[in-house]
């Protein structure tokens, strides 16, 4: 049996201090003057603000409320993908493959089930990888979602296999069937962000629902899906309004459903309505977009799309992810569902004998740290929670968001030096109410990082003020422009924004702004977060 580290790469307590206003000496007397002025504003002033800045020594330089507790929304993926950086294999490939375990017969009738099994490649879609950067003027293409799906029937089809005779099986069971963190509300599950997490994912687990008004006022609106495939049933009870009207739909997709449910009016002028959409179950839909892309190619199949789950049943959450790791070397077991991954391949034209099994085709994926680029810069809550069931998997011998946020808590508080009072983290990505975090854990964090061999390429995963990611839009200008990197997060009436900053000096900082219980009319704390960090550029 080859060692886990080897079958992975195949596959690719003191209560913090409250400072109510308190800042270190390294803090001119003006900038405290400032902050202090920003966040007592009557816009922001009923919000509760939380300020760390350090020097990339970790020395303190100012610092509000930096020991209590805020929501981080997506800064929770800094916590996930610094861990990844520094524990998992990088820069290695995830190899998604068709397994066979049936007999070919003459004329290339294959006897048996195909499996499309799943390694947790979270760009296993028609995402461009590298990451590519928005520019103005040029056109973004349409992503081609099932495009390793189709490259993996044409494969099959050059094999030699002119029919299958048995079911299309997706099989996510890398890890155990685990779909949402128990935290999470069950109102964002329907939507792409909110999706499930699975083994085998596939185009972000995510589909588009067009929706556009009929032809005439009160004629029924009509909807199409992208990828069109017969996986949800479209029920439309919405009407068309007349031009000019407001256009008002209710989206409803309970967990567990194949059934969208569409209710309300679109005006007969209006641009059709686009919204992403979570699949359900992406084993069962992934081998629905094999079957279909097979029968494309004149291979029929007698058989049906499954998928192949493995159970999962967890006690407790909190005992599991507190209770700390004797180590965070790479775990001696190894699955029994890694073994596949490391079958060979059919030979020509013969497929695999009846008592054994072998790889009829194959996607590898870019590798690991290519995914850190695109979770960090566009916030993808998918590919964080994927980080951290490889995490569980490669570190503690279980792929489960539970494992995963034992590895995350053990190597914050022994190797990065942060206090386990600072943080509690209920999953990967920051989508979970109950994630707690204090702005002097984020610095901690940040000013670590730079000590470690990992730490500069981890920094420019993160977004750049003016030009890519989440911060595209934010510091657009001069001097700003291109001298902010940082991870953004937003989660109701939650924002944070954590990273590092240029200074007018020429010196380099880390900073994290967090603020909790704003008004959600407006954004007017997202504004006083940019000002503050303005001016901490320019005192410094």
């Amino acid at each position: 049996m080859p060692s886990f580290r080897v079958v992975l790469s195949c596959l690719f307590v003191v209560a913090g201090t409250v400072h109510a206003q308190v800042s270190a000496p390294a803090a001119t007397a003006s900038l405290r003057q400032t902050i202090q002025a920003i966040t007592m504003e009557p816009a922001v002033a009923r919000a509760h603000w939380g300020i760390s800045i350090t020097e990339l020594d970790g020395t303190s330089m100012y610092a509000m409320n930096d020991g209590q507790y805020f929501m981080p929304a997506s800064n929770t993926k800094l916590f996930t993908t610094a861990t990844a950086m520094a524990l998992l294999p990088i820069d290695e490939h995830l190899n998604t493959k068709v397994i066979a375990s049936g007999h070919i017969q003459p004329g290339g009738i294959y006897e048996g089930d195909l499996r499309i099994v799943g390694v947790g490649d979270a760009n296993f879609s028609g995402r461009p990888v590298l990451y590519q950067r928005y520019v103005p003027g040029k056109p973004v293409l349409p992503r081609d979602e099932l495009r390793y799906i189709n490259e993996l029937a044409d494969q099959i089809k050059a094999a030699g296999i002119a029919s299958v005779k048995g079911d299309i099986v997706g099989d996510d069971s890398l890890f155990p069937y685990d779909p949402y963190p128990a935290s999470w509300a069950i109102d964002d599950t329907p939507w792409y962000y909110g999706a499930p997490i699975t083994g085998l994912m596939i185009a972000d687990n995510s589909l588009d629902l067009t929706i556009y008004p009929g032809a005439t006022v009160s004629a029924p609106a009509t909807a199409s899906t992208n990828p069109a495939l017969p996986y949800y049933t479209v029920e439309m009870h919405a009407t068309t309004s007349a031009k000019g009207s407001e256009t008002a739909l209710d989206i409803q997709l309970p967990i567990g459903s194949t059934t969208i449910r569409v209710y309300g009016s679109i005006a007969m002028d209006a641009k059709p309505y686009l919204q992403e959409m979570s699949i359900g179950d992406p084993a069962r839909y992934a081998a629905l977009a094999l079957k279909t892309a097979l029968e494309a190619r004149g291979i029929p199949v007698t058989g049906t799309a499954k998928p192949k789950h493995t159970e999962h049943y967890e006690t407790s959450f909190s005992k599991t992810a507190m209770e700390p790791l004797p180590t965070l070397a790479a775990s001696t077991a190894v699955p029994e569902v890694l073994a596949m991954h490391s079958v060979p391949r059919c030979l020509p034209g013969t497929g695999g004998a009846p008592q054994s099994i072998c790889t009829l085709a194959e996607h590898t994926g870019a590798p690991l740290y290519e995914d850190v680029v695109v979770t960090n810069k566009i916030s993808q809550n998918q590919h964080a929670e994927l980080f951290l069931r490889q995490l569980g998997l490669f570190i503690a011998g279980e792929g489960t968001t539970a494992q995963g946020a034992r590895v995350v808590r053990t190597f914050l508080t022994t190797k990065a030096g942060i206090d386990p009072q600072d943080f509690v983290f209920y999953d990967g990505s920051g989508l979970s109410g109950h994630d707690l975090v204090t702005p002097r854990a984020a610095t901690r964090l940040l000013t670590y990082a730079t000590t470690q061999p990992w730490g500069a390429r981890w920094k420019a995963s993160l977004s750049v003020g003016g030009e890519d990611g989440s911060l595209r839009g934010r510091f657009p200008d001069a001097p700003l422009k291109d001298h902010v990197f940082a991870k953004t997060g937003t989660l109701g009436e939650a924002r944070a924004l954590s990273g590092y900053l240029d200074c007018k000096s020429g010196k380099t900082v880390a900073f994290s702004i967090m603020v909790t219980t704003h008004t959600p009319l407006n954004s007017d704390d997202m504004k006083a977060m940019d000002r503050i960090v303005s001016a901490i550029a320019a005192a410094q």
